[in-house]
């Protein structure tokens, strides 16, 4: 139960760390969009019960939308969520970037390395 409700609050670092749910954002980058139904022809060796539930987290982590279409949802990745995501991530790391920009700058000035 703990777990679902961790699952269920959105973290996209631990819905990206299930392998099946990884294959599943590919999928959705290669063909752009796809029903439940055709994501789960491409897992055969889980259920499409599962495949939802996978789904589910996707969406609540909110690296993927669904769009409602007749009797379908429709998914595709959320570019503008994984995008903030990936920023803020590499967010925390300027200042080894910047170190090592200032270390460049300063072999290409003095041409020592």
């Amino acid at each position: 139960m703990k777990r679902r409700q961790a699952l269920r609050g959105g973290d996209p670092f631990k819905a990206l760390a299930d392998p099946t749910r990884r294959r599943i954002l590919l999928l959705l980058d290669v063909r752009s969009e796809c029903t439940a139904g055709e994501i789960a022809r491409r897992f055969s060796r889980i259920s499409r019960p599962a495949v939802s539930r996978h789904l589910r987290v996707l969406r609540g982590a909110k690296l993927v939308k669904a769009q409602g279409v007749g009797r379908e949802q429709r998914y595709q990745l959320d570019a503008g969520a994984i995008r903030a995501m990936q920023q803020q991530w590499l967010a925390q790391f300027t200042s080894i970037w910047d170190a090592s920009l200032r270390k460049l700058k300063v072999e290409a000035e003095t041409g020592s390395r």
